[in-house]
């Protein structure tokens, strides 16, 4: 008996030490029941939900259901507590009695523990009263939705070939609307209708409900007229914000200091040519991207040492151009900057950035942002490109049109469009944006898909041209390639040239002399741009020995005076071959180290031979010392010409018209109906052209009296066979010819004509007389041929030295 009532003595001392923790776990079990109601119930009077329809109530109903559960659920569990705690007083009780009165606790050491049992059943009892409020509410709520319940059972979801995606998107919500709790913050609550009004008014998905229109929000007041842009005549503003702390950003501000007085000039020659045309000022952001932590940054410690700058040569003249044709710009190169611009254009910038700024809703980020996005246009890279589709979420979607993308190489639509580059092989780490092509904009015109941005060169005025040909030395010659690497295994190149000429280099070393640069070389090391443009405007010969791709210094050697020299490959380097290019999203075949160079420019200033052949490559040397030229630059290159051609993109490039939809798989194409086409054969009959008769639309860019269509023999892209006859590829022409009446017209026949989704297409397989239309239109495409097929290819003129700008483009 001793031993049974110590046991028991010790059971009930154990009992009373734990009551301490208890009571905190007590008071947790209070502070979750405040907070679940706060949370439940709350909602019921928020004056901000935008549930404030005809489902409001049913928001609310759905609330008191889940909490009338979790509140028994509570209950219960409260009641089960105090029972227990009844079970171990009566064992308390039970041992005091067998060890008599002396040995009992006093009484005051129980009353704390019969108050907190006294608490605990007033919580389960107020538990139980809010149970029963719950119950109340849900009855009154029933009662006053039953008017509403007929019609949210209406609901079904539209069958509208302008919103293809809506089905899709209800079925996705049905199954997936619980897994952000953004979605209940914008009033779905898991019924068809409230599906249905979030993706018609928060999302776009679905077209708006009819019966909405009575409880939709107030049309927004009419903008405000906009600022006209007018040119500038100062850069000193864009250099203040370009801003600090990276070597690149310095090489940039070096490069526009540079070349002010000649943007300036130019800026003053299109406002008088343009005599005074309104233009509107656009909001504009530059993110570039490459240059941000979070992208590696590896451009910025190379910039000293060698490392490529035809990147950071572009983006600085992209940042004058558009800053002196009159345009708010705003620069970041940080993901910190980026997300504070972005949403806050007109927020103090020395405040912290919080959600609210941003517009973003409660929960993971799946709903769109609530703030209007305040920039008319961005400008990034592919780096920038995918953070802000991370920080912009949903809203990318709908805003992405206003993007343009500095695309070095280029993005054909085979490898732009998601779906069809994963389901053909064609995808890319860089590719399948599903964007416009011709958002893409390159630094060469080599794609005609894409829209050419460009750079600048230097201009020559009239007596550095003369000093130049003056102080030429027909036997020096400037090898193209800071980076000793681009020097190995090119021994015997070298040792040929070695023998007509003097040999200069401008290889970065820090402290000894790089092991692949011949003795017989005179290296002056990592020259600053004005020395470098020195050394080009004495040298006859610059020379390339394929590497760099595409960069800016054949063009300024060009334009101080020399003869450019480079490689001809063979067979064309291409992803296919050649690890450069793998993984790019383009198939295009570079037949050379510099194919503007050598396609648009030419001989005398560009000479293209096989290295391989030491013979050819012996005779070009021995040529090019005795031919005489002139300084030569490209007019799209100048900065006339770029500021002409950026000034046309902004004023006529418009990407967030809403295009026409694609068609349900089984519908029937508008390309397969009967529809008159606007063509005509041209007084030769070889090709087509726009008919004298037929309707112009004043607003199409380029206009359409430039569209000339040809047929492509089976070897041959669009993009040649339109180069064969003196012009280029437009992209945004093809659907004039998507049409089987266009096939009729060049006396094609067609014994059947599918319509199928294809970049190859319009097209014809003749051998079968098989004729085939494009379902999807973001894969329209100058790019690409095979040979079973011949393409139709829509053409186009262009100005002399602008390629980019049809005739009337401007």
């Amino acid at each position: 008996m001793i031993t049974v009532n110590a046991d028991g003595k010790i059971m009930v001392r154990r009992c009373l030490v734990t009551l301490r923790p208890f009571r905190i776990f007590v008071l947790g079990i209070g502070f979750f029941t405040l907070c679940f109601l706060m949370t439940s119930l709350g909602g019921q009077f928020s004056a901000k939900r935008l549930g404030d329809s005809p489902f409001t109530i049913r928001t609310e109903v759905m609330g008191a259901l889940e909490s009338r559960g979790v509140l028994r659920r509570m209950s219960d569990m409260l009641e089960m507590l105090m029972k227990r705690m009844d079970i171990l007083a009566r064992l308390e009780n039970s041992t005091d009695f067998h060890k008599g009165d002396e040995a009992r606790f006093p009484l005051d050491r129980f009353q704390p523990a019969a108050g907190l049992m006294e608490r605990i059943q007033a919580i389960a009892q107020n538990v139980s009263d809010i149970a029963i409020k719950v119950d109340q509410i849900l009855r009154n709520s029933l009662l006053n939705g039953k008017g509403v319940d007929g019609r949210r059972d209406q609901c079904e979801v539209p069958r509208d070939p302008k919103y293809p995606d809506c089905a899709g998107k209800v079925e996705w919500m049905r199954a997936r609307w619980t897994s952000d709790p953004c979605y209940a913050f914008f009033g779905v609550d898991g019924t068809e209708c409230s599906f249905l009004i979030y993706l018609s008014e928060v999302e776009w998905f679905c077209p708006p409900l009819p019966w909405r229109n009575q409880t939709a929000a107030l049309p927004s007041p009419p903008p405000l007229p906009r600022v006209q842009a007018a040119f500038r005549n100062d850069l000193a503003h864009l250099l203040e914000l370009i801003g600090t702390g990276k070597e690149s950003l310095s090489f940039m501000k070096k490069r526009i200091r540079h070349l002010a007085q000649q943007w300036l000039r130019a800026a003053q020659l299109l406002e008088q040519k343009l005599k005074g045309r309104q233009r509107d000022q656009k909001h504009i952001l530059i993110h570039i991207g490459f240059l941000t932590e979070e992208s590696g940054d590896v451009f910025s410690p190379r910039v000293l040492k060698g490392g490529p700058l035809g990147e950071m040569v572009q983006w600085a003249d992209i940042l004058a151009t558009l800053f002196l044709l009159g345009h708010s710009l705003r620069v970041t190169v940080s993901l910190k900057e980026l997300q504070r611009v972005l949403w806050c254009w007109e927020a103090d910038q020395s405040l912290p950035l919080l959600p609210s700024h941003l517009g973003v809703p409660p929960g993971r980020g799946n709903c769109p942002l609530t703030n209007p996005l305040p920039f008319d246009l961005i400008y990034t890279d592919y780096h920038g490109l995918q953070q802000m589709k991370q920080h912009m979420g949903l809203s990318f979607k709908k805003y992405r049109c206003r993007v343009r993308v500095i695309d070095t190489f280029g993005t054909e639509p085979a490898y732009n469009h998601e779906e069809y580059a994963t389901l053909r092989g064609y995808r890319t780490n860089w590719g399948y944006w599903n964007l416009q092509p011709t958002q893409f904009m390159t630094m060469f015109p080599h794609t005609p898909d894409n829209s050419f941005m460009g750079f600048v060169s230097e201009e020559l005025n009239q007596t550095e041209r003369q000093f130049i040909k003056s102080n030429k030395v027909s036997s020096m010659a400037v090898v193209y390639g800071k980076e000793a690497s681009i020097w190995k295994g090119k021994e015997k190149f070298l040792a040929i040239l070695n023998k007509y000429m003097e040999i200069h280099g401008t290889v970065y070393y820090e402290t000894q002399r790089p092991p692949e640069v011949p003795a017989f070389v005179k290296n002056h090391g990592l020259l600053p741009q004005h020395e470098f443009q020195q050394l080009l405007r004495k040298a006859k010969l610059f020379i390339g020995f394929g590497f760099p791709y595409e960069g800016p210094a054949p063009l300024e050697a060009i334009a101080n005076g020399c003869v450019f020299l480079q490689a001809r490959f063979n067979p064309p380097h291409s992803s296919l071959n050649h690890e450069f290019f793998r993984g790019k999203p383009t198939s295009r075949e570079v037949s050379s180290q510099h194919p503007y160079a050598e396609d648009f420019i030419g001989k005398p200033h560009v000479w293209t031979v096989d290295y391989n052949n030491s013979e050819e490559f012996e005779a070009a040397i021995k040529t090019i010392m005795s031919t005489q030229v002139d300084p030569y630059l490209p007019y799209e290159y100048t900065c006339e010409g770029m500021l002409e051609r950026i000034h046309a993109y902004i004023q006529h490039q418009d990407f967030c018209t809403t295009p026409s939809p694609p068609l349900p798989p089984k519908a029937k194409s508008p390309a397969m109906q009967s529809s008159p086409s606007p063509l005509a054969l041209s007084p030769n009959a070889t090709h087509l052209v726009w008919s004298p008769s037929a309707s112009r639309d004043l607003h199409a860019w380029p206009p359409v009296a430039s569209l000339q269509v040809w047929v492509s023999e089976p070897q041959h892209s669009c993009t040649e066979t339109c180069q064969q006859h003196g012009l280029v590829c437009e992209p945004t022409f093809f659907r004039f010819l998507n049409k089987k009446e266009v096939f009729l017209q060049l006396s094609i026949t067609c014994d059947s004509t599918e319509y199928e989704m294809n970049h190859l297409y319009p097209a014809v397989a003749e051998n079968v007389h098989e004729c085939y239309l494009q379902k999807e239109p973001l894969l329209f495409s100058c790019a690409g041929y095979n040979p079973k097929y011949r393409r139709l290819c829509p053409c186009r003129d262009y100005r002399k030295g602008q390629v980019a700008l049809c005739r009337d483009c401007l």
